[in-house]
């Protein structure tokens, strides 16, 4: 075994200093696996072998023989037969594994490798295996823009011949269609050079044909795909696809109007990712959420010089500035650290160009869905990129602020003359948004700087007036410009007094203030701008905000609050502050049994000043208490600090406990109240939804600390009772958090009566919900739904609607939970609602069980429900009602009760045990079912109604268990009378007549 395994075929590209990984030594075991199995053997004892392994370990077969198809080519026909012959799904295994290889590990392949993984998607597609798509799209992601390197060459153009050849296999797919003429699109930009020209005329000709016969289908690639025609719209073939697409839409589909429909349509993100390697990727992504800000060089060198060192990669920089802004949208925790924001990656991007077409087109990249922006349909994080690297790289870097907003000026009335006012109207639609979303509180400074040559200036202010200042002397923002009064903005000289030029207007600029802002922590980045948070602060407050922003600290922030009187702050100007002051402030955690020191610590944030304010009985004024509360929702609105109504929760609950520690009279202990309407009120004016807004602060608290979570829930079922109990969102956020420790806390809380999650309304939808959720939150429901004493009936709704095979764990909890219940007429016809299949032995299960203590009665309920389903034949004999009686109408199909009972009499018939069937009343059911069924019916159930004929079953396990414990077994052997049709129960003690009687008449 040694020795094959060091003779193994290599996959990847090794080193000497680089050991094998788990992913490799994985595949080696399973190509030696393979080996050992046809090994000297004939084609025929090879092939049995395979089979014989296969049904015991089907993947490591599988994965022995894709390896030997990837390294061993003069095998891979022959081996490749016999993995389609042996295949147990489809070949679903190997393509799974093929496509997690290609996305993890294509860069490592050997040149053998890549060139067998080629010819084996051919022979896929040739064959028509589903699921080869996938495979398609995961290695096209390796055809990578700005690299004409031999490998990627080969790669592009093996799978443009994959494709054109096999036409009529790729028109199935029309995602697949849109990845292949994004893709190629975006490549023929990179092969203008002589080597290349062969193959770009071939790339040309197959995407215009693809575009112009599935045009239906590419118009789902959006607005991206206008910006990709634009870089080749001097080719002649898209030069007269543009004709068309301009003056006759119709001529390429009958739904297309004009190219405003592509342009008022977002690209989606896949498309925008499946422009960057996998690689490039994981370094993004790596590079945007781990990296702190001030320790991002090292990185950024290494990226260039791994992705951005030759002259074709810089056109690679348009597709990283469409993936960062449309598909990395970072988390409101992530916004509020230290690591490396989007817009600086950006600004990193833009700096290091060096191309003047590649520059260009990375700053319509970065400002194209500002252009046709809808606010509606739009999302404001891909917006955001663009505003924030203009304004933090004016005071480092303002040539590059100055040379977006030229560009932004420029792209109105240049992008297409006829849709000039489309473009305007969309660039304002995303500053308004930029204005309304807080992501700068005013554009005048901006747009105003006296960093920018005065001609940029005054076109600026005159593109975009609206937002400079207004007569008024304020900005779009609303708030009044500093140094302006009531009649209007102050001059800079009386009428008659001469002034200074805009040129020599600057001030003079401190040296530090000129430091490059890269060099520097993100802390200090933003501790620049605190001079603006102060002085939108009254004059005499000015110096106590310095102070919460230096300390940000409770006992600042309360100094701050009382201090606050007329001239009262405005609360745009007091949320800003606010927001910086806890922007950095560290996650609310404790432990699992705070100390009351651990909780005062916990407190320290000054967001827990603003809360005393709100108390209604409290000594602070109406206006004061008004104040913070349009504070606490402007910081809301501008969701730079998304965890409010969390921490107000915390504080309730620990001046709660404070209040409860306090008194030590037991009984006035009692009456200290949680108060909760401190809560309600902040939501009522906040306009949330009480229960939704719950549910948003516990998942907030999810990624603080899964501790307070648990402390708090408590009080908030017992509080908030009416919108939490069976809250879905709310009930996911929990069980979704909690660890072995605190599953038993809250099952210990519920048994000891101090929690109460649940409530019998709209049971069923919240239990359906759940079936999506991992295996360890539905085992925490579970476990919390079996302490809370919920009964099978509120279960029984969904029992039919479960899958064996996605619901095993919904499945398993009901089944553990009908195993500590009687059979019922209710229960057992929910059963039989379950669809058939061979490997679901639910219901099979559950009736088996029963059939150890409730035999009679199991058999009596079953006849009863194949009776309903097939009606009596004799009219004229009059029956009683049945104390079990269903409606005829009712579910289940008759079907599905034959077809339960044959999965039972399979089994029993395993277990050599056929009393239920031997019952009298079985029996007439039976022989009912067979008299009213077609011949469908009876040869597809042919075993199961011969039963009825069968004089002599075995013993039932009742009779068993009783013969075990020397007691008498004629008293409960059968429960149902000699007159079937009245389908009645008898009593336990009429049975040994019944007996009698069977005996006289045999």
């Amino acid at each position: 075994m040694e020795q094959s395994k060091s003779n193994s075929p290599k996959l990847f590209v090794c080193t000497a200093i680089e050991n094998k990984d788990d992913i490799e030594e994985r595949y080696e075991r399973a190509y030696n696996y393979f080996q050992s199995l046809v090994a000297d053997c004939s084609e025929k004892e090879a092939h049995d072998a395979l089979n014989n392994a296969v049904c015991k370990n089907h993947e490591e077969v599988s994965l022995g023989m894709l390896m030997s198809i990837l390294t061993e080519p003069h095998n891979a026909t022959k081996c490749y037969r016999d993995l389609t012959l042996i295949t147990r799904d489809g070949l679903l295994c190997v393509l799974n594994n093929l496509s997690n290889l290609i996305l993890d590990r294509y860069l490592k392949f050997q040149d053998t490798t890549r060139n067998q993984l080629l010819w084996l998607i051919k022979e896929m597609i040739r064959n028509a295996v589903t699921g080869v798509d996938s495979v398609c799209w995961n290695l096209m992601r390796y055809a990578s823009g700005g690299d004409n390197s031999p490998k990627n060459i080969i790669l592009v153009e093996s799978l443009l011949d994959i494709y054109i050849e096999n036409r009529v296999w790729l028109d199935k797919f029309p995602v697949l269609i849109c990845m292949v003429v994004y893709t190629y699109l975006r490549l023929i930009e990179d092969h203008n050079i002589p080597q290349l020209m062969s193959l770009r005329q071939k790339e040309v000709n197959f995407v215009i044909t693809l575009i112009r016969e599935r045009f239906a289908d590419v118009l789902n690639l959006g607005r991206d795909l206008v910006r990709l025609l634009q870089n080749v719209a001097r080719i002649p073939e898209f030069s007269q696809l543009w004709q068309d697409i301009l003056m006759n839409p119709k001529t390429l589909c009958p739904t297309f109007t004009n190219a405003l429909q592509l342009l008022q349509s977002r690209t989606s993100r896949r498309y925008l990712q499946s422009r960057l390697t996998p690689d490039m990727e994981r370094k993004l992504v790596f590079l945007t959420s781990q990296v702190r800000f001030g320790h991002h060089k090292k990185y950024q060198e290494w990226f260039q010089r791994q992705y951005l060192a030759t002259p074709e990669s810089q056109s690679l920089r348009s597709d990283m500035i469409r993936f960062i802004v449309g598909v990395i949208h970072p988390t409101n925790e992530l916004l509020c650290s230290d690591i490396i924001p989007r817009w600086a990656v950006i600004g990193w991007l833009l700096t290091t160009c060096t191309s003047n077409v590649a520059a260009s087109n990375a700053k319509l990249a970065l400002f194209y869905d500002w252009l046709f922006y809808d606010p509606e349909k739009d999302n404001i994080m891909n917006i955001e990129p663009a505003i924030l690297v203009m304004h933090h790289s004016m005071r480092s870097h303002p040539a590059v602020t100055a040379t977006l907003l030229d560009f932004l000026c420029r792209i109105i009335p240049n992008f297409y003359p006829p849709y000039a006012d489309k473009v305007k109207q969309g660039i304002f639609n995303s500053l308004q948004q930029i204005i309304e979303k807080r992501v700068l509180p005013n554009l005048q400074p901006l747009f105003d700087s006296p960093k920018l040559d005065r001609e940029l200036r005054t076109t600026v202010r005159e593109t975009f007036k609206e937002f400079c200042s207004n007569g008024n002397g304020e900005g779009v923002s609303g708030t009044r410009e500093e140094g302006s009064e009531e009649g209007g903005p102050i001059p800079r000289g009386g009428p008659d007094e001469p002034a200074f030029s805009d040129d020599e207007d600057e001030t003079p600029t401190n040296i530090a203030e000129d430091t490059d802002d890269d060099d520097l922590p993100l802390s200090e980045v933003r501790a620049r701008e605190r001079p603006e948070l102060a002085a939108a602060m009254p004059l005499m407050l000015r110096p106590l905000a310095e102070t919460l922003l230096d300390e940000r600290s409770s006992s600042a922030a309360t100094t701050l609050l009382n201090a606050c009187s007329s001239p009262m702050p405005t609360p745009t100007a007091l949320a800003d502050l606010f927001a910086a002051a806890i922007q950095d402030a560290p996650p609310l955690r404790i432990s699992r049994c705070p100390t009351p020191a651990e909780l005062d610590s916990a407190m320290n944030s000054p967001l827990f000043s603003m809360f005393p304010y709100l108390s209604v009985t409290g000594e602070w004024t109406e206006a004061k208490r008004k104040l913070i509360l349009e504070t606490l929702k402007e910081i809301h609105s501008q969701n730079s600090f998304p965890s409010v109504g969390l921490y107000l929760l915390f504080y309730l609950r620990v001046c709660y406990e404070r209040e409860c520690r306090g008194e030590r009279d037991l009984g006035r202990r009692r009456e200290v109240k949680f108060k909760s309407e401190m809560y309600s009120e902040y939501c009522s004016y906040l306009e949330l939804k009480l229960g939704d807004s719950l549910a948003d602060d516990f998942e907030k608290c999810q990624e603080c600390d899964a501790n307070v979570l648990v402390w708090l829930i408590p009080d908030v079922y017992r509080e908030f009772k009416d919108q939490a109990q069976n809250h879905i969102r709310l009930l996911h956020a929990v069980v979704s958090t909690l660890d072995a420790a605190q599953l038993q806390r809250l099952v210990c809380l519920t048994l000891q009566g101090n929690l109460m999650m649940f409530k019998s309304d709209d049971f069923t939808s919240m239990l359906s919900t759940s079936l999506e959720w991992e295996t360890f939150e539905q085992y925490c429901l579970w476990q919390l739904l079996t302490a809370h004493d919920i009964s099978v009936e509120d279960v029984l709704p969904i029992i039919p609607k479960l899958s064996y095979k996605d619901h095993a764990e919904a499945l398993t909890s009901v089944l553990l939970m009908l195993k500590q219940e009687k059979p019922t007429t209710d229960v057992l016809r929910q059963l039989f609602c379950r669809s058939i299949d061979e490997d679901d032995t639910f219901v099979v299960s559950t009736v088996m069980y029963w059939c150890q203590d409730y035999e009679d009665k199991v058999g009596d309920l079953v006849s009863v429900l194949l009776n309903t389903r097939y009606p009596g034949t004799s009219p004229n004999k009059r029956k009683r009602p049945s104390k079990h009686n269903i409606p005829p109408n009712a579910p289940p199909s008759a079907e599905l009760v034959l077809g339960h009972l044959e999965q039972l009499r399979v089994c029993c018939v395993e277990q050599a045990d056929m009393s239920i069937f031997n019952m009298q009343c079985m029996q007439k059911a039976l022989q009912q079912a067979q008299s009213n069924s077609n011949d469908n019916i009876r040869r597809q159930y042919s075993d199961l109604f011969c039963l009825a004929l069968e004089d002599e079953l075995p013993i039932s396990r009742r009779a068993r268990k009783l013969i075990l414990n020397s007691m008498p077994i004629n008293q409960n052997l059968h429960s149902s009378n000699e007159d079937s049709e009245e389908d009645e129960i008898v009593k336990p003690k009429q049975a040994k007549r019944r007996k009698k009687a069977i005996s006289d008449s045999d």
